[in-house]
């Protein structure tokens, strides 16, 4: 290339830059606020669950995981996916059990992909639902009396076994 066209080639680039600099910079400062602070979003039926593989489909039992030295993601399909990774890799991960680690589980009675509720596992109630890997409870904020803890959660679920 001669560097007449080197000097036209690079212009057009330039002004082509400068052009898009403004929109490169829009676009830079968007942020996905329908995710809570620190989630990672979901791509829903993409994205699969750390433990059984699935895609993630059904938001009403979507949850996620997020911590340790490197704020490594996990993503479930089921809350009882996240109950069992959550006994399966204790060792292997301790840092799980610390207070920055953060969780989240979809609520139940969410009204749509782009207006998603999302609580801490540890501190919402549970419902009895059909679910994906068949752990079958669904965070849920408005509840009945016949809804469980965490804990309660956590211990049918593992009695179940799976």
């Amino acid at each position: 290339m001669c560097d007449q066209h080197r000097r036209q080639f690079l212009g057009r680039l330039a002004t082509g830059g400068l052009l898009l600099t403004p929109l490169a910079a829009a676009l830079s400062g968007c942020t996905d606020d329908k995710w809570p602070e620190g989630m990672k979003s979901i791509i829903w039926d993409r994205d699969t669950c750390v433990r059984c593989n699935m895609a993630i489909s059904d938001r009403r039992f979507a949850a996620e995981l997020r911590g340790g030295p490197k704020d490594t993601v996990f993503k479930f399909d089921d809350p009882g996916c996240l109950v069992f990774w959550l006994e399966e890799k204790r060792e292997r991960f301790p840092w799980m059990a610390e207070p920055a680690t953060r969780m989240w589980v979809a609520d139940f009675n969410s009204k749509s992909r782009d207006e998603m509720v999302w609580h801490d596992p540890r501190k919402v109630r549970y419902i009895t639902r059909t679910s994906p890997m068949g752990y079958n409870y669904a965070a849920a904020a408005d509840t009945g009396a016949d809804s469980a803890s965490f804990q309660e959660m956590r211990q049918q679920t593992l009695a179940k076994g799976k």
